[in-house]
């Protein structure tokens, strides 16, 4: 059998690797380790070494030297953990009158909000649903973001939320990026059980979960906890029956009001989602427990709220990961970098808090230990932007991007 042979691609002027940056807390600059004229060698999608470009080409028997001829910062590939790219329909006219200053619950008796993209997610075809995600995930991997998370939650009925969760599934094995699939069938209490939500919940739980399992659709389940989805109380009993099924749990909490994080670090879920309502309380609770906080800073500017407490999260000690919220009424941007670059300068974070924010924590708020950092062994999905100094990165708040994508060590955008 013929061995197989590596391929080497850079040099890069720099690189960030994301190593040495710990899981939780407040991170300097200076921890981060920085390389300079490097390459990365990769064999069968795994980087198999990273170091000086001229002594890589001395030292390993390769198939093929990919050169970068001009100079680049080269980053792991950014991690999107909280999407709900899978929807039909539009609600710009919701936007519209919310930044108009009409009040959502009146958009939502109009005939707007949630409820609207679901009527148009139902009606919609899986074929349709497919489309419409699939051409998200390829502005995804364009930006940078080689692993996604997608929720479903737009369906509300056994039939639609498998609907959407067969549709995130033919999208992974279709497109490049990696997607992660969530159910959350408990988004909202659906009109047909506006009274009874313990009926709904106790529906997901006989009717949709045993078929996502016997399906392989999904691993995780969220719910949304909050005055106008669901209680605490109706939350907990949901979740824990959820966990012991074998599923690992993420939740909306605290976006409008606070203690939701609290559960969800009792029950030691993976993340804990919003927290725009977040308080000392929640902050101690998130510090103290191995639940990632995610920061949804585009969710922040669709809705014209404050941001989560990203700073105080990580001073008090909290791991934290910034994700998108990429859906069709509170977050309709999408774009990670831009909301990161945006949310750093609010918060004031570090370069290294916010790029370990869509790297190496992001990464962990998924369970995912093989991606995030640039270390031999790690899955060789990386980026490189056009600039000799990492720092330029943000400093264009978005507006630089990545101009070449790596996914397992192939090249694939732009």
């Amino acid at each position: 059998m013929k061995r197989a042979t590596a391929k080497l691609i850079g040099p890069f002027a720099e690189m960030l690797s994301m190593l040495n940056v710990p899981a939780k807390g407040a991170v300097k600059d200076d921890l981060l380790e920085i390389k300079h004229d490097c390459g990365i060698v990769v064999l069968e999608g795994i980087i198999r070494a990273i170091g000086d470009f001229t002594a890589l080409c001395k030292n390993f028997n390769l198939s093929e030297i990919e050169e970068i001829s001009s100079p680049q910062v080269c980053l792991p590939g950014f991690i999107d953990v909280h999407t709900h790219m899978c929807w039909a329909g539009s609600r710009a006219r919701d936007y519209s009158l919310r930044t108009a200053g009409v009040p959502y619950l009146e958009i939502a008796k109009s005939g707007g909000g949630i409820m609207d993209t679901v009527r148009k997610t139902r009606q919609a075809s899986e074929t349709e649903l497919l489309k419409n995600l699939l051409q998200r995930c390829t502005r995804q991997l364009k930006d940078g973001v080689t692993t996604c998370e997608v929720k479903s939650g737009y369906g509300l009925t056994v039939q639609d939320e498998l609907k959407m969760l067969r549709t995130i599934d033919a999208a992974s094995k279709r497109h490049a990026i990696d997607l992660v699939p969530t159910c959350l069938a408990a988004h909202m209490p659906p009109p047909e059980f506006k009274n009874t939500p313990e009926v709904y919940l106790q529906l997901i739980l006989d009717e949709i979960l045993p078929v996502v399992q016997k399906e392989n659709l999904a691993r995780r389940i969220d719910i949304f906890i909050e005055e106008s989805a669901f209680s605490l109380q109706q939350a907990e009993p949901f979740l824990q029956v959820a966990q012991e099924r074998g599923f690992s749990l993420a939740v909306h909490v605290d976006q409008f009001s606070p203690g939701g994080s609290l559960l969800a670090c009792k029950l030691n879920a993976s993340s804990a989602d919003h927290l725009e309502a977040g308080g000392e309380r929640e902050i101690k609770a998130l510090a103290n427990s191995n639940t990632v906080a995610v920061i949804l800073p585009g969710c922040s500017l669709g809705l014209g709220i404050n941001f989560a407490p990203a700073r105080k999260l990580l001073d008090g000690g909290a791991g934290l990961a910034i994700s998108t919220d990429w859906n069709p009424g509170s977050a309709p941007m999408g774009d990670l970098l831009m909301q990161a670059a945006v949310l750093g300068a609010a918060e004031k974070l570090s370069s290294a808090e916010t790029f370990a924010g869509i790297t190496c924590r992001a990464a962990a708020a998924l369970g995912m230990h093989d991606r995030g950092v640039l270390a031999a062994g790690m899955l060789a999905d990386f980026q490189a932007f056009p600039c000799h100094d990492f720092r330029e990165i943000l400093y264009h708040q978005g507006k630089l991007k990545a101009d070449k994508v790596w996914k397992r060590g192939v090249r694939i955008a732009p």
